[in-house]
Order: C-alpha cells, then sequence, then structure tokens
C-alpha cells in the first residue's frame, strides 16, 4: 500500500515539472504594444481592446475604385463577371479572411496572399444568371483584418428572359 502512495506522489511530481513551462521566452504587454507593425501580431491585431478604446489607425484599410457595379440588362443563362479592385491605404499587411455571398449563384475570387501598405489588388466577382430574373442586386461580404472587419460590394443588373429563337 505504502509503494502504491508513494508511486502515486511520484507521478504527480512528475506531471507537475512536465507540465511546467519556461516563460523566458515570453514576452511583456509593452514589449508587443511597441512591436514592429510588420510581425504577426500587428497584422491579426483587434482594433478595439478591453477598455473599448477603437484604434483605427493602425489596421489594414480597403479603399475601392468602386463598390458598386451595375452590369446592364442581361439574357437569363448569362454569367456576369466585374472584378473590383483596391488599394490597401492603411499601416499593416492586409489580410483577406472571406469573402462570400447570399447565394451559389454568385462567386467571389480574392487574394489569399498579404497585402502590403500601399499596394494593390483584385476581387473577381462571378455572377450567373440561371433561373434569375427581373431586378438583381447581389451583395459580396468580404472579412478582413480592417476596421471595421465587414466591407460589401454590390454587383446589380435587370435579367431578361431568353428571347426565343
Amino acid at each position: 500500500m505504502k509503494q502504491s502512495i508513494k508511486l502515486m506522489v511520484l507521478c504527480c511530481l512528475g506531471l507537475v515539472f512536465a507540465c511546467a513551462s519556461d516563460k523566458s521566452g515570453e514576452k511583456s504587454i509593452e514589449e508587443i504594444r511597441n512591436a514592429d507593425l510588420t510581425s504577426n501580431a500587428a497584422i491579426i491585431r483587434n482594433p478595439i481592446s478591453a477598455e473599448d478604446n477603437k484604434d483605427t489607425v493602425n489596421v489594414a484599410k480597403l479603399l475601392f475604385e468602386e463598390t458598386s457595379h451595375e452590369f446592364g440588362t442581361v439574357e437569363a443563362g448569362e454569367i456576369v463577371t466585374h472584378t473590383f479592385e483596391f488599394t490597401n491605404t492603411g499601416r499593416v499587411p492586409l489580410i483577406i479572411s472571406d469573402a462570400r455571398s447570399t447565394c451559389g449563384c454568385t462567386v467571389p475570387e480574392w487574394p489569399k496572399d498579404l497585402i502590403p501598405p500601399g499596394k494593390k489588388g483584385k476581387i473577381s466577382v462571378r455572377f450567373n444568371t440561371t433561373n434569375m430574373r427581373n431586378q438583381q442586386r447581389k451583395p459580396v461580404t468580404i472579412t478582413a483584418n480592417t476596421y471595421p472587419s465587414k466591407t460589401k460590394l454590390y454587383l446589380s443588373g435587370f435579367v431578361k428572359d431568353k428571347e426565343n429563337s
């Protein structure tokens, strides 16, 4: 019995020492705040802190040449494509984590790589008008490390029935 108690105590001590971590590599809060703006922490940081102070200066910023595109009138079944061009006017690299629409008929393609400050990028949107009729307005929501984190783009136009040939 005494041996099993000794064995359990030794196992517990072994677990305690095995789980202890070396904190010598950890950074202080001040070091993180003063980190270079191109570090990973600066790229993915949340611009709103626990005190609810909004930092809208040290974030990526999307500046689109246009946020909506009117494609005019097309026949049902046509595929409409448009490319929205933007510039990262922020101070840190831009990361677009997602781009989506409200239905499968509208499919965006976005850059998966970082967009450095001052550089340009493109988001291409493809709208399949099959089974669509009349006035259409399709939103595309971009999610990125910006403030606010979501930006909307729109494709709109009129879809008419195919003319009988």
